[in-house]
C-alpha cells in the first residue's frame, strides 16, 4: 500500500493506493499517530484504495474517534467494493462519506 500525505497544519488528506489489510494497516495507523498533530480537518482519498480488510476497518474507527475530538474526518472518493464492506460493517452509517 502506497500511501500519500497532501497539506498539512490544519488540514490534512491522505491518499491510499493499494489493499489496506493485516499487513499494511499498521503502517498507516503509524503514519496517521505522526501526522495528527494540530490537524483539524482530515480528509482520506479513498479513489485507489483496492481493498479492506478488518484490520483496515479498525484503523479507520480509531482515526474517527481521534478526529472527533480534534476536529472531523472526511472519507473521499469511495470506490464500490470498497463501500459495499462500509455498507455491510455499518462503517457507512457513522463516515462521513463525500
Amino acid at each position: 500500500m502506497e500511501i500519500i500525505k497532501e497539506g498539512g497544519g490544519a488540514a490534512l488528506t491522505i491518499r491510499l493506493r493499494g489493499r489496506l489489510d493485516t499487513a499494511t494497516a499498521p503502517q498507516l495507523e503509524g503514519e496517521l499517530k505522526t501526522s495528527f498533530a494540530g490537524v483539524q480537518k482530515l480528509v482520506l482519498d479513498l479513489e485507489e484504495l483496492e481493498y479492506i480488510s478488518s484490520a483496515g476497518l479498525r484503523v479507520l474507527l480509531s482515526t474517527q474517534k481521534t478526529m472527533k475530538k480534534q476536529g472531523s474526518m472526511v472519507v473521499r472518493h469511495v470506490s464500490p467494493i470498497v463501500m459495499e464492506v462500509f455498507e455491510m460493517t455499518g462503517f457507512s452509517d457513522f463516515l462521513t462519506i463525500e
